[in-house]
């Protein structure tokens, strides 16, 4: 080694910024977390760079010759800088996630040492989260390995962008650029699965200072930077002023008289006079003033970062868990999602489980409506076949709610689409938000103003004498070729014969006239069943029964029609699983999907949710037609039923007065 403890302005390792530092980026450092599986030399990587940018404690390396002197060991052991207790010397593994702060001549760092060994993977997700930029790890002589895939796949979940890999050990590989090549063919075929491009890829040598801040002399054959290099290239990410506006409410103080709603502006701008909307209530009002400490009058907006309070010009319900916004763009609302997660509990995540979900300062109970895919980091396999989620795997799941939950996805606003879920006070895991394949649920409510539904003088009752029968919608719901239509038309033309007034409204029909102009988005989806329903319903308060065949995949759709129609509906699911489904397509719409010829196809790439306690199951696919039409018919039957019905005089009266 040639540098020794000649070093002029030395500063402190530690949580806090160097002292003395006059930089005018000393207050935005860029985050780097450091990842990689463990051995491959993550700490020796940061302590060098300590070492080679003049950025050791006074006396600190004259500690570590001591310590490896006292050991017997020649080399200098660089990770020895970074262990802080003596139990991470002695198990020689880094538990901790530790930040350093560091500067080259360019700017102020803060590295984020995260740990590599599988069981403290919660301290390498919270330090990757923090992160503008990741540098993940790979030994040159074992290549990528269990830890590297699981955190590759997890910097892939946080949409970490400016991500560069260095391949350390050079000097164990003889600096030979073939075995170099070869390590990078592996790292780039794995990236490249999960759609990570990397900035860089760096030959060095930790342990020997090779193409850390000087390149050096034994690797002539790279063309490309040193790693200090690649450092001062990547850009700290900008305030997401451009994002929309989100301002989680963390508590609302009565001071003065007055009621002041205090949060943090996590993104967008929050500008005095602002007329903001608070989901999940969607309660308005005007912004008054913005409160800052110390005071500040003249506070007329607030950016991101900001912690500040705020006055409304009346008075809202709002509490803790709110989110502000403008009123122009607001967060989703939806009580179900998907959700790509790191899970950490020791108990298995299974379908049925409830936890706490946690997400800006919103808090709600969700539970698993299903295991969507259970990633196999090594191969990006599914796994999903054993039913749970265990420690330290990472999954795709559907996540539901009892109430409706202001949403943002991550892709939209990677700000507020994380969240952590709870089990029992502690953290069982943790991801991001996806709404794909889910519509947003605010955009389904009813537009129209000044319209009033007007009343029927002819009542059930009287249609139902009439008829013979009572009316009712019998919703037929299951995957493609599960049955709908072909049990819907068989059991109208028993029924007919009967002397019923019955109807099949098919969602194929429906497609093709009325609702021509929608497509398969999970907005024009739920567009689709909201129509078909009133046609339903309108049809049913005639006094007919109108049989239902359209797939129907969301439960919340179905659910706001047996909510409008209370007593008319009824849900009955043909159970059929997606291979005796696609064994049975005619059309051949499953293969279409699967070819990525039909985009947005249920069951595909596409959800659809089992009804959670439908009046009557069909099991189509263990029964033949007969039987499934003969079951069908008897409960319609059984439904429409006559019974007692009475003269309904009072009805009468109202027609007499109507016509008179």
């Amino acid at each position: 080694m040639t540098k020794t403890n000649q070093k002029k302005n030395i500063e402190v390792i530690s949580s806090n910024p160097p002292k003395g530092r006059k930089k005018q980026n000393a207050r935005h450092p860029l985050k780097v977390v450091i990842v990689g599986h463990v051995d491959h030399g993550k700490s020796t990587l940061i302590g060098r760079l300590l070492y080679d940018t003049d950025s050791l404690p006074e006396g600190k390396y004259e500690e570590l010759r001591a310590i490896c002197d006292r050991r017997g060991t020649d080399a200098l052991e660089w990770s020895f800088v970074l262990d802080s207790f003596q139990a991470e010397r002695d198990q020689a593994i880094t538990i901790d996630s530790t930040q350093i702060w560091f500067s080259t001549d360019e700017r102020d760092y803060v590295i984020i040492d995260a740990p590599g060994h599988r069981e403290f993977l919660k301290n390498m997700i919270s330090g990757a989260a923090a992160a503008d930029a990741a540098i993940l790890v790979v030994d040159g002589t074992e290549g990528v390995q269990e830890q590297t895939r699981r955190h590759a796949y997890l910097l892939h979940l946080l949409g970490l962008q400016q991500i560069a890999v260095v391949i350390n050990k050079m000097d164990m590989l003889g600096y030979e650029p073939e075995a170099y090549d070869k390590v990078v063919r592996e790292v780039k075929e794995y990236l490249g699965s999960l759609n990570i491009v990397p900035r860089f890829i760096v030959p060095i040598s930790a342990r020997e200072g090779d193409m850390i801040s000087e390149r050096g002399e034994n690797m002539d054959w790279y063309e490309g930077h040193s790693l200090i290099k690649v450092l001062d290239s990547f850009e700290i990410a900008p305030a997401p002023i451009s994002l929309p506006l989100r301002f989680p409410v963390q508590d609302v103080y009565r001071y003065e008289e007055r009621r002041i709603i205090v949060g943090r502006v996590e993104t967008g701008v929050l500008r005095k006079g602002d007329v903001l909307q608070f989901a999940p209530g969607d309660e308005q009002a005007t912004v008054q003033s913005i409160e800052v400490w110390p005071e500040n009058p003249d506070k007329i907006e607030a950016k991101p970062g900001e912690s500040i309070g705020i006055t409304l010009d009346q008075r809202l319900f709002v509490e803790r868990g709110h989110i502000g916004s403008h009123v122009e763009n607001p967060p989703m609302l939806s009580n179900v999602f998907r959700a790509s997660l790191f899970w950490l509990a020791h108990k298995p995540l299974k379908v049925g489980n409830s936890y706490k979900i946690r997400y800006a300062k919103h808090e709600a109970m969700v539970s698993v409506q299903s295991i969507d895919k259970v990633i196999d980091t090594q191969d990006l396999s599914d796994d999903s076949k054993s039913g749970e989620v265990v420690r330290n795997a990472v999954a795709e799941v559907t996540l539901r709610a009892r109430d409706m939950l202001p949403i943002d996805p991550y892709s939209d606003n990677p700000q507020t689409g994380r969240f952590v879920l709870y089990e029992n006070y502690d953290i069982a895991g943790g991801g991001v938000i996806s709404m794909e394949g889910y519509a947003d649920q605010r955009r389904n409510a009813p537009k129209a103003q000044n319209v009033e539904a007007v009343d029927h003088i002819i009542t059930q009752e009287l249609r139902a004498k009439k008829n013979g029968h009572r009316s009712g919608i019998f919703w037929l719901t299951g995957l493609s070729s599960a049955g709908k239509t072909t049990l819907a038309m068989a059991a109208e033309k028993i029924l007919f014969e009967k002397g019923i007034n019955v109807s099949v409204v098919d969602g194929d029909n429906l497609r093709v006239g009325i609702n021509k102009d929608l497509g398969f988005t999970p907005e024009d989806r739920a567009e689709n069943i909201r129509r078909t329903g009133y046609v339903a319903q309108m049809m049913a308060e005639a006094g007919n029964v109108v049989i239902v065949s359209v797939i129907s995949p969301y439960r919340a759709d179905r659910r706001r029609i047996r909510d409008r129609v209370e007593g008319l509906y009824h849900e009955i699911y043909l159970s059929a699983d997606l291979d005796a489904c696609e064994s049975r397509d005619k059309k051949g719409v499953y293969k279409k999907a699967r070819d990525g010829k039909i985009k947005d196809f249920t069951g595909i790439d596409a959800p659809y949710e089992t009804p959670a306690n439908p009046e009557l199951m069909i099991d189509t696919q263990n029964n033949d037609i007969d039987f499934c039409v003969k079951q069908l018919v008897e409960y319609i039957e059984a439904q429409i039923a006559p019974g007692d019905l009475s003269d309904d005089s009072q009805a009468k009266e109202q027609i007499l007065d109507y016509v008179l």
